[in-house]
């Protein structure tokens, strides 16, 4: 169950508002997490068991991106408002805003992980680590990894899922039904669905505009915006200590995920087994002791020698 927070409410962004929450103790000496969630066009809700942190001393930092969520919706806006360097300019907002810009570790899961890399490529002084789970580098990469996935789905369910991207009709019911099986296998293994997960997905439902505008009609249909979009040419520039996360079934595939394994300098990366694209949810376990170590390590509590991330890298 998530931890109640201590504070939410709105920060204005340009002439629009970013509904955010903060969990755990204001004035602390640990860094505080930055969770960006992914989508784009996705909510805070199926991230919020990160609040566990705050038990340990980490103040929670979520927030809903603009157009989701209790940020401002913008149904009227097109393809040339919605842009990854909105969601950039609206983060770093929000870090000075909420006045953690000297001292925070930002978390970025799916889409979210592409906006905290150009965040941390930008080298800010507070920022004291980065945690990318589940993210691709690039959308082409991302693209060419969906056509893979898709053609490991049962016999029959990529031709009728391509007859319907062919037709126009991603809206009908029996679409989002053959949607499931590959939901069900690379994006939450957890079945029934998590309530935390669901909420995300059915505000999602309610109002697409990002999700349908940047992306497309679904996770291994990216037709929007982003279809070409890449945020390999900016990991060199990374300093932060960084903790990869991805699940053996992930449709984050190892393909997609490698650039930020080879460019970024101070760098880990984490397997989890069980996991598809949401390891939080899958084995939230595992997945705090892993989270809760990388903390550690980049802000310790106890004098010591910090291991650089490719010491102690675990892939495979």
């Amino acid at each position: 169950m998530a931890v109640a927070p201590i504070v939410k409410g709105w920060v204005p962004f340009g002439g629009y508002r970013t509904w955010y929450r903060v969990t755990g103790a204001a004035g602390s000496e640990l860094p505080a997490v930055v969770v960006v969630h992914g989508g784009p066009g996705s909510t805070h809700d199926y991230l919020l068991n990160l609040c566990s942190l705050a038990e340990h001393g980490y103040p929670v930092v979520h927030y809903d991106q603009l157009g989701s969520g209790g940020s401002t919706r913008l149904p009227g806006k097109g393809a040339d408002f919605w842009t990854p360097e909105l969601f950039g300019d609206e983060l770093d907002n929000l870090v000075h805003q909420l006045g953690v810009e000297d001292n925070y570790v930002l978390f970025g899961q799916s889409w979210g992980g592409l906006v905290v890399a150009r965040h941390a490529a930008q080298r800010p002084e507070g920022l004291r680590g980065l945690v990318i789970a589940d993210s691709p580098a690039s959308y082409p990469l991302w693209r060419q990894e969906m056509d893979v996935l898709r053609a490991q789905l049962p016999p029959g369910v990529d031709a009728a899922l391509r007859k319907h991207e062919a037709d126009g009709t991603t809206d009908a019911p029996e679409y989002f039904e053959l949607m499931r099986a590959f939901y069900d296998r690379h994006v939450c293994r957890v079945l029934p669905w998590p309530a935390d997960y669901l909420a995300s997905f059915m505000e999602m439902a309610d109002d697409n505009t990002v999700y349908a505008t940047m992306n497309g009609p679904s996770e291994f249909t990216v037709t929007g915006t982003l279809k070409d979009y890449s945020v390999i040419d900016h990991l060199d520039d990374i300093e932060a200590p960084t903790l990869l996360v991805t699940g053996r079934h992930d449709e984050a595939t190892p393909v997609t995920v490698q650039p930020y394994f080879d460019r970024i300098h101070d760098v880990r990366w984490e397997i989890f087994e069980d996991s598809s694209h949401v390891p939080h949810l899958e084995e939230p376990e595992r997945f705090r002791e892993v989270l809760l170590g990388f903390l550690q390590d980049v802000h310790p509590t106890t004098p010591g020698h910090r291991a650089t991330a490719r010491e102690v890298v675990s892939h495979g």
